[in-house]
């Protein structure tokens, strides 16, 4: 596998040893930096592997498998898409982005497990709402939600991308109600529904005292200040957008891999670092209204802020099925719609991987090609884990 010039792991490495210690990071944060620091490295042990074509020797230490980890997401990435491919349809698919506005975005970096459960289930019910509206749609719809909360500035940015197929099942369920060509549903009507929706549930969960306020913010714990705070953004435009249909299937998995498990930074967009900081590649999005690809430059310390920003809670799903897609009832659906839209279903295993995947090595020759056999086992010297608790301020 090629190695990156530079990894966000060398960045960690840069501030020393104790630098943790001196900054406010939670434990959470603390064991994504332990398991990047020790991705395929000795640390975490290895197979020492044989290629049975040229017989070359070469050591594969293990990955942390974290989810936050820039090195482990492309073969996380591809075990999913492997089996999504069972579930798409032969029918056009959309692309939807919903976002939160700035002054509710602060306040989620102190709440992210109840706001962006609330942007989850809030543009999901949006979507279905909506498409089951018989002025729109008139069916109910399956979406794909993917959780980001980052800008190309690793900025705090909470947002999901949905992936929608363009139409549904009636009412009834004995037909296949199909979006016009080119259309899903309308973007302004889905955006005020979210903004209304949305902010009724952040006012009950308020209510409930689930929400909690730190710094410049704290003063929002007197619920006359809260209203005062909250009006402004029911008059304010939210950003809801639906982008043209993809150009069949293929394009469809081919975007699934690029968003489903990408983390805040990709190791390929790091320039140098030196003793300026960190330079890294960025994309501007607000120049013209087009898009301008920029450098930057942070101090370490500040690139390592920034990227914990979007560690998540812990056992927090970025990658959520809604309506006709949810777990519980998604291969009955699916059969279903396959039935009414007259498509037989290609031969997967019963978890839905397709068989054609199974025979795949696990170790292929970096020099030949050919399949390399594990012939001894590393064992790891240390596991992944945060400091001790005195030693984390958070």
């Amino acid at each position: 596998m090629a190695h990156c010039a530079l990894e966000v792991a060398d960045v960690f490495r840069s501030l020393g040893p104790g630098w943790h210690q001196s900054v406010n990071l939670s434990l959470g944060q603390l064991k994504v930096v332990s398991a990047i620091e020790q991705c395929r490295s000795a640390a975490l042990g290895g197979h020492v592997l044989r290629c049975e074509g040229c017989a070359a020797i070469e050591v594969a230490y293990n990955s942390c498998r974290n989810r936050h980890c820039p090195k482990c997401q492309a073969a996380a990435a591809r075990r999913w898409l492997e089996a999504r491919q069972a579930d798409l349809l032969p029918v056009e698919y959309y692309h939807v982005v919903f976002t939160l506005p700035a002054a509710i975005s602060e306040i989620a970096y102190y709440n992210k497990a109840v706001i962006y459960g609330l942007l989850f289930d809030m543009a999901a019910e949006t979507l279905r709402t909506i498409a089951a509206d018989p002025k729109h749609l008139g069916a109910q719809i399956g979406a794909t939600l993917v959780l980001h909360t980052w800008g190309s500035a690793l900025t705090h940015h909470p947002h999901v991308h949905g992936i929608v197929p363009g139409g549904g099942l009636s009412p009834d369920r004995s037909r296949w109600v199909a979006c016009r060509p080119g259309f899903f549903l309308p973007v302004r009507v889905l955006s005020r529904l979210f903004r209304r929706r949305f902010l009724e549930e952040l006012e009950a969960v308020y209510h409930r005292g689930q929400l909690q306020f730190f710094g410049e913010h704290t003063e929002l714990i007197d619920p006359g200040v809260f209203a005062k705070w909250l009006a402004p953004m029911r008059a304010c435009e939210w950003v809801v957008y639906a982008k043209r249909p993809f150009a069949g299937p293929e394009a469809v998995l081919a975007y699934l891999s690029r968003y489903t498990h990408r983390v805040a930074i990709s190791n390929q967009r790091l320039i140098s670092l030196d003793e300026r900081g960190v330079t890294f590649r960025w994309k501007d999005y607000r120049v013209d209204g087009r898009t301008r690809n920029k450098t930057m430059t942070l101090a370490a310390n500040e690139f390592v802020r920034r990227f914990l920003l979007h560690v998540l809670p812990a056992g927090f799903h970025r990658i959520r099925h809604y309506g006709v897609l949810a777990n519980p009832s998604r291969r009955e659906n699916l059969s279903k719609i396959r039935a009414l839209l007259h498509v037989a279903l290609e031969a997967v295993d019963p978890d839905g991987d397709v068989s054609s995947c199974a025979a795949q090595p696990s170790f292929v020759c970096r020099h030949c090609g050919s399949p390399m056999i594990i012939i001894d086992m590393l064992q790891r010297s240390r596991p992944i884990r945060a400091p001790p608790p005195e030693q984390c301020h958070a």
